[in-house]
């Protein structure tokens, strides 16, 4: 029987393909439970946070993702999902955007616990002010590796490669209004 705090904890010292097999591992604890299609929970839904995870995991599941929603210790700093889409283990804590106010204080908030982030936009967003404070965050977090925004029906994957195009603003703001 494998301890899922432990095995999360694990996850801090490990990188490439053991990252990789680390997060294999733990989607395969009796832990998590089937909650909807495509959806597996380890978070009982009592968690305040369950209600917001639950949402963000639908929307990635209607990008294709199978999603686990990983517990939530308390004691070790952990992402908030497990995405798995055609044999592709990616792991994402959520940053669920419902105010007017900073984008960049949510992402900061993430520097440490993952290296890749999934925004959830609730509202309306200015889109320059998105992609500034998206750069931002990939400037401060030299590990950062994606930050992908769900907004509506739309995806956007965002990476160090993307900013490195010349045209990354007018392109991002085109795809995140249209």
């Amino acid at each position: 029987m494998h301890d899922i705090t432990l095995e999360l904890a694990k996850l801090q010292q490990l990188t490439g393909a053991d990252f990789i097999r680390q997060l294999k591992l733990i989607v395969s604890f009796r832990e998590f439970k089937q909650i909807e299609n495509g959806i597996f929970s380890a978070l009982g839904e009592d968690d305040e946070d369950y209600q917001a995870l639950r949402n963000a995991a639908r929307k990635a599941v209607s990008h294709g993702y199978n999603v686990y929603v990983l517990p939530n210790p308390g004691n070790i700093r952990t992402a908030d999902f497990i995405f798995e889409r055609r044999g592709v283990y990616k792991m994402f804590d959520l940053k669920t955007i419902q105010g007017k106010g900073s984008v960049d204080n949510r992402l900061s908030e993430s520097i440490g616990q993952t290296n890749r982030i999934l925004l959830h936009m609730t509202i309306d967003y200015n889109p320059g002010t998105l992609a500034r404070s998206i750069k931002h965050y990939f400037e401060l977090n030299l590990n950062a590796r994606e930050v992908l925004v769900f907004k509506g029906r739309k995806q956007l994957s965002i990476t160090r490669q993307t900013l490195a195009d010349s045209k990354f603003f007018q392109t991002f703001i085109r795809r995140y209004t249209k």
